[in-house]
């Protein structure tokens, strides 16, 4: 009886803090969680559940603060719902509501209804009852929905690294990601060019080339800048240090030759290597006068995370880069001694900072790029997940993460064993209290430089799985985010940039999820091998059924490319690695009977001619040029072509489940021969442009 009742009190405490104690893999299926998942989860939050009465305390004493409050901690409004937010349709009778407009401007009496003269923002809201008690809440108060694409546009899709020309120093740069928005647009009529997460990394030996597992997200990573766009190159007039740079230049043209001529893997630690060097030496250049009120401008905008992040990568030069080794003062950013290790630093902290000021200003150099070249959205940057647990954020942020925790996947068909993704999760509760002001602030630094915006794992806005620090993913439970507050602020922040937002939401999603990001104007992703009708005979989904609000795509970068899939290359890769869970035969004949279906769908509907023969060596371009006039066929508002598909690379450049087997995060775009192709002759490439003919000729049907 007391472990029945102990068990339902674990379960209510869970339920009023946002944890779940099961979830549905399935609609048919129901899985519960561990037990010792939720007690995790919980002590996570700050709550004691270890044990009966530990959960009785707990659980009386969240009861009793809900009941008393007068307001949750986030209120949203809506601009255009006539409705009161619920959160104030509870209150007693008689209270009194005040808005203090963001940024403290105006303090005004509202009912809690039409918004009126509100402006949008994200307010202060005090709650006065008729009894004397006080309840204070940040009120969201968003736009109706996010911005729309200005009309249906494709795209190319691209991992910035991969892109290497023959300026750039080893690795893509953002030199060249302006170049190839600028030869996008005006010859292909492309509208935008998405490319992976461009987040500050982890510095390390070797730094982990991921660019899921940032340090940060808030700031980019030095690493992409073009080192002879920053102004101050030229006015390098000291001819030792002219020299110096002149012998940098000569090595970085090495490190390109390895990659490009010699096939080498990119090696992104001897790039950075290189290209610190020669910003040690550009960075000693004054600043002229706008260029000094442009950068006193920029640090007082970044405030306080800036001094941080500068900070942290300052303390990590001298200490290491995981922040949990330092000297224990050191682990504090609000101490007295990081303080004054900071002052100490400062030469190291004003490098850092310049860094990021630098990078801020290529990037929205290659969205003015994108924008002159008629580019309707421009640039697409990736929002990655979450962070590293050693990294800027991690140590800057403690406060709002949650300790012992990272986010994964629970088991599903396609992994039985769940993933950990070794990222430290945001505690719902924390981001609440402050108004969602991390998230905020993120969301606000990506979008001075996006015209659109792609949110990794978008589920995370309603959900994420937190695996507990020495547990198996199967050990884990969901923990509940306020979504409505999390979509609220991000309609906001959209709508202040004026920029589109697209979800990735492939793989499981909550029912729900999917109409609640469509009904605010975020839109999905779409990818064609998974597009097949699941619910009925499940095949092929032909065009007509496909969604309208989505990025429609032929892969990923987690994905075959598609003349691997055509081929069944990516079937003999899995092989060769070892990482077929049947045999190789089995897997062959179930990806050639996958291929065959959309070939077949292909031809049925009169976009690819089929040999008497069947097909042949020759047919591999022809049906990639299908596969995207089928997704033109589609309503979808983007259309996005895999770049390295246009010139018919079989690699991926991530494979998941793999680390040291395969080179993720460090191939460049080659030909179907594996010979890498610089951006200038990436771009003259008669295949690729055969491809994007395709789009050129649909639109001026």
């Amino acid at each position: 009886m007391t472990g029945a009742l102990a068990d339902a009190g674990l379960a209510r405490l869970a339920e009023l803090h946002g944890v779940a104690t099961s979830y549905r893999p399935a609609p048919d299926r129901t899985v519960a969680v561990p037990a010792s998942a939720v007690v995790a989860a919980l002590a996570a939050l700050g709550v004691d559940a270890a044990g009966p009465d530990a959960v009785r305390t707990a659980l009386a004493a969240r009861e009793g603060e809900l009941r008393e409050r007068l307001l949750p901690p986030t209120v949203v409004r809506w601009a255009g719902d006539p409705q009161r937010p619920a959160a104030l349709t509870a209150l007693p009778p008689g209270t009194r509501l005040t808005v203090t407009t963001e940024g403290a401007t105006e303090e005004r009496e509202w009912d809690g209804g039409g918004v009126g003269e509100l402006p949008l923002g994200v307010h202060q809201l005090t709650a006065v009852a008729a009894d004397g008690r006080t309840g204070r809440a940040h009120l969201v108060v968003a736009p109706d929905r996010l911005p729309a694409p200005a009309g249906r546009s494709h795209g190319l899709l691209v991992q910035l690294y991969s892109l290497l020309s023959r300026r750039s120093w080893g690795m893509g740069d953002l030199g060249d990601l302006a170049e190839l928005a600028g030869w996008a647009g005006r010859t292909a009529g492309a509208g935008f060019v998405q490319v992976n997460p461009l987040h500050s990394a982890v510095p390390g030996a070797p730094t982990d080339p991921s660019p899921y597992r940032p340090s940060s997200r808030r700031f980019p990573d030095p690493v992409h800048l073009r080192i002879e766009d920053v102004p101050e190159y030229a006015y390098v007039e000291e001819a030792e240090a002219r020299e110096r740079l002149g012998a940098l230049r000569e090595r970085a043209g090495r490190l390109r030759a390895a990659v490009l001529d010699k096939g080498e893997l990119i090696d992104r630690d001897a790039v950075w290597e290189l290209k610190r060097e020669a910003l040690e030496i550009v960075l000693a250049v004054p600043l002229g006068p706008g260029r000094q009120a442009a950068y006193d401008a920029f640090r007082a905008a970044q405030g306080r995370a800036l001094t941080d992040h500068a900070t942290w990568y300052a303390l990590a030069e001298t200490h290491g880069a995981d922040w949990h080794g330092w000297p224990e003062e050191l682990r504090d950013p609000r101490s007295a001694a990081t303080a004054a290790a900071r002052a100490g630093l400062a030469g190291r902290v004003e490098f850092h900072t310049r860094l990021a000021w630098l990078t801020d200003g290529q990037l929205r150099a290659a969205q003015r790029a994108a924008a002159e070249a008629g580019m309707s959205v421009g640039i697409v940057h990736d929002l990655a997940v979450g962070v590293h647990p050693q990294g800027a954020d991690a140590w800057a942020q403690q406060d709002v993460f949650a300790a012992g925790m990272s986010v994964g996947a629970p088991p599903d068909a396609f992994n039985a064993r769940g993933q950990d993704w070794g990222l430290p999760p945001w505690r719902p509760d924390r981001l609440a209290a402050c108004g969602h002001a991390p998230y905020r602030e993120l969301l606000r630094a990506l979008f001075r430089y996006a015209g659109a915006l792609r949110i990794d794992h978008v589920m995370g806005l309603f959900r994420l799985w937190w695996v507990p620090s020495g547990r198996t993913p199967t050990e884990g439970t969901y923990v509940r985010y306020d979504a409505d507050a999390m979509l609220a602020i991000l309609a906001l922040e959209a709508h202040r940039a004026g920029a589109v937002v697209i979800g990735e939401d492939l793989g499981t999603v909550e029912p729900g999820v999917r109409e609640a990001l469509q009904r605010r104007g975020v839109l999905g992703t779409s990818v064609l091998w998974f597009e097949r009708d699941w619910e009925g005979d499940g095949r092929p989904l032909p065009p007509e059924r496909w969604r309208a609000d989505c990025l429609a795509t032929a892969t990923t970068h987690d994905l075959p490319p598609t003349a691997a899939r055509l081929t069944g290359d990516h079937v003999g890769l899995r092989d060769r690695l070892g990482l077929l869970t049947r045999p190789a035969a089995e897997e062959r004949a179930e990806a050639e009977a996958d291929t065959a279906e959309w070939l077949a769908l292909l031809a049925g509907l009169g976009l690819l001619d089929r040999p008497a023969g069947g097909r042949a060596d020759s047919d591999e371009e022809e049906e990639i040029r299908a596969v995207h006039r089928f997704l033109l066929r589609t309503p979808a508002r983007l259309i996005g072509v895999w770049l390295p598909d246009g010139i018919g690379d079989r690699r991926p450049q991530n494979l998941p489940g793999t680390w040291d087997q395969y080179p993720n995060w460090r191939l460049p775009i080659a030909d179907r021969d594996g010979r890498p192709l610089p951006l200038e002759e990436l771009t003259a490439a008669p295949r690729l442009r055969a491809l994007l003919d395709v789009f050129t000729q649909a639109r001026g049907g």
